[in-house]
């Protein structure tokens, strides 16, 4: 089970990653500068401007994140990581359709949930006027 951890791990940071660069280099220079010109140091720059403005997009990079690695992980069951793939792999090898789907169903339900919940979890997290409309 550690390898699986360790490799949805590594496997989970590339949208993290992605999204955080691609959402703080998009903060125009106009922003910065003028934050600068109100006196704050590059610290409160990035806590009080860049981080908030690039929320969105972080949240959705972890959101895309929790989702891929929920179907990620039933392929675990391939180097003995069990769960609910577990049951999709003993249902293909005997073709039995009803354990296939004993697998496959919690885990597309879950994977909804996560991203339910990420999804309230950004109306709570960022400010009405940082939403994109939806």
């Amino acid at each position: 089970a550690v390898p699986a951890f360790i490799a949805l791990a590594v496997y989970a940071l590339l949208p993290i990653v992605r999204n955080t660069h691609t959402a703080l280099t998009q903060i125009t220079v106009g922003m910065r500068q003028a934050a600068q010109s109100l006196g704050m140091r590059a610290g409160t720059i990035l806590t009080k401007i860049e981080l908030p403005l690039a929320a969105p997009t972080i949240l959705a990079g972890i959101k895309t994140s929790a989702v891929i690695n929920v179907g990620t992980a039933t392929i675990a069951a391939f180097i003995g990581a069990g769960g609910y793939g577990e049951r999709i792999v003993t249902g293909l090898a005997l073709n039995d359709h009803a354990m296939l789907l004993a697998g496959a169903i919690p885990a597309a339900v879950l994977a909804l949930l996560i991203e339910g919940g990420f999804r309230f979890g950004e109306r709570w997290m960022i400010p009405a006027g940082l939403r994109r409309a939806s």
